[in-house]
């Protein structure tokens, strides 16, 4: 058996995570996740560290390998809050876009991608109804902020990526990261071609390396607009982000509800045991077929649920 261990960020273990999804085995303790594929068993650790371990360990890492090797050319060493793509700060008081997703946690529904353009005299406004990170607001709130931002002749540009063509995408070899990061990038082009004026910059909510989210894109024959910019955390510095946030958010607690409403069961939010559960309720009620059109099956819950079938 062989043996590879190897160093990465947070944000490429996350984008690991996501990858291995429906290969995730029991976690042990201080690890983050760890998988079982064909070719290793792959342990990613809190500290940063990654074992994989198998027959073919070393064919397993070196697609992450290359990546981090790639990554540190292109990109000088950060802290752990900026990098070179960083926004500079005066541009959330300027007229600037901004990019956010949902629903890329939750087993059932789709996942929506929100692009929005604020003009500067539009900002104070946005505040003034309320606009703020989403994660911080009910559900009820967001529904009704949604409308207020609508109302005001935002720019935006929403996107919905649907189970049935987002399994259809993990099954041709897409990890959930490049598929945020297309769905970023066709939301973001939408605005951009609509956009009357001038901005400043783009803002995406960052979920990847920047880098990684620029080989994501051009591995379609796409790159990234002039003035595009990550940061963590984006709501909460961006009001475009803001209302991204809530109007992606908005959009996948309408498609949850019409999911809930064309099987007719409920569909929790979430990924937690009590989606394990409902998973189990609709192979035995609806058979296992139905899944596709509801879920991300690729995530772990689809092989707990048999605990519960």
């Amino acid at each position: 058996m062989s043996q590879q261990a190897h160093v990465f960020s947070k944000e490429k273990i996350k984008e690991m995570k996501d990858y291995y999804q429906g290969s995730i085995i029991d976690t042990p303790q201080g690890a983050v996740f760890r998988a079982k594929t064909s070719n290793a068993v792959i342990t990613a650790y809190r500290s940063g560290k990654v074992m994989f371990q198998g027959k073919s360990a070393e064919f397993e890492s070196i697609k992450w390998v290359n990546e981090l090797v790639d990554e540190q050319k292109q990109v000088k060493p950060i802290s752990k809050s900026k990098h070179s793509l960083a926004p500079p700060s005066t541009l959330f008081n300027d007229a600037h876009i901004g990019s956010d997703e949902a629903g890329t946690g939750d087993y059932f529904g789709p996942m929506t991608v929100a692009s929005v353009f604020v003009k500067k005299e539009q900002i104070a406004k946005l505040k003034e109804i309320g606009v703020q990170d989403s994660k911080n607001l009910t559900d009820t709130t967001i529904k009704r902020l949604s409308k207020e931002i609508l109302k005001l002749d935002i720019t935006y540009s929403l996107l919905v990526l649907r189970n049935p063509k987002y399994n259809a995408l993990k099954a041709r070899g897409w990890s959930q990261g490049k598929m945020k990061a297309m769905t970023h990038h066709h939301a973001i082009g939408n605005v951009v071609k609509n956009v009357e004026g001038s901005y400043e910059g783009i803002v995406i909510d960052q979920f990847c390396e920047p880098s990684l989210y620029n080989k994501y894109i051009a591995s379609e024959q796409q790159k990234s607009a002039l003035n595009t910019y990550f940061i963590t955390k984006a709501e909460s510095h961006s009001i475009a982000v803001a209302a991204a946030s809530i109007i992606a958010r908005t959009s996948f607690l309408k498609e949850m509800d019409k999911l809930s409403e064309e099987i007719g069961i409920t569909l929790p939010k979430g990924a937690a045991q009590h989606v394990d559960k409902a998973i189990a309720r609709i192979i035995r009620e609806k058979g296992y077929e139905i899944l596709n059109t509801c879920a991300k099956t690729h995530f772990v819950n689809t092989k707990k649920a048999e605990a519960y079938l």
